[in-house]
């Protein structure tokens, strides 16, 4: 533990009456309003992906059912199932804080990181398959104007599912890395139960990441299901 425990600014008026500085720690209104307003922009960048993939799906239906049936759904469903598990062990790991249960909460932290690695491994082994299959960014089967290509609403359909996947994945890297921040200020105690906002933050970053994964699973992986059942 940290020889330096977070220490309150105490602010003295002319009669002599001191008051606790109200610094970001204990702001925790504040300290949620400016993460929500973060938030606000990761909804509307993903929002917008989900967006253009469902104008382009009315344009090339039957393009993207086709490209979607070629999706593994047994580990995109594996994957679902492990960052909902992920989003379980970060809110049990807040709910340990905010009752003083540090030790319980890192535990909870370090197999929310466990989970995380685990969906990058998953997800690793998935887009080697699919490279082997020809298909990945670069690839002549997704270049167009080639003779291996393929059409022109398939190539959409994985350009948008390597751009937003990829995307969700640099989430996860960046939440783990969080996390690690997160378990180094705890055993500073710079985040304690009494001032527990960047973990309160955290948590609901975890959650937008969970649940982004939730609509791109149906939008990608399910709208093939009828043609295919298993994929690479």
């Amino acid at each position: 533990m940290s020889d330096h425990p977070y220490v309150p600014e105490i602010a003295v008026d002319r009669e002599g009456n001191e008051y606790e500085v109200q610094g970001w720690q204990g702001d925790f209104f504040g300290g949620k309003f400016g993460f929500w307003l973060f938030m606000l922009t990761e909804i509307m960048m993903f929002g917008a992906m989900f967006m253009v993939l469902t104008y382009y799906f009315t344009l090339h239906h039957d393009d993207f059912i086709n490209a979607s049936a070629s999706l593994n759904r047994t580990l995109g469903g594996f994957n679902t199932v492990v960052l909902l598990i992920s989003a379980l062990t970060m809110g049990l790991g807040l709910l340990k804080m905010r009752h003083g249960d540090v030790k319980g909460a890192k535990l909870m932290i370090w197999a929310t990181i466990l989970l995380a690695i685990v969906f990058l491994g998953v997800k690793a082994v998935e887009w080697t398959a699919e490279y082997n299959h020809g298909v990945f960014l670069g690839l002549p089967a997704l270049q167009g104007g080639l003779p291996e290509s393929k059409p022109f609403g398939e190539i959409m359909f994985f350009g948008m599912y390597f751009t937003m996947t990829g995307l969700h994945g640099v989430h996860i890297i960046i939440g783990i890395g969080l996390m690690l921040w997160l378990l180094k200020r705890i055993n500073a105690e710079k985040v304690t139960p009494e001032h527990y906002i960047l973990h309160f933050n955290l948590a609901l970053y975890w959650d937008l990441v969970h649940l982004i994964w939730v609509f791109v699973f149906p939008y990608y992986y399910m709208i093939g299901a009828g043609l295919s059942t298993g994929g690479h």
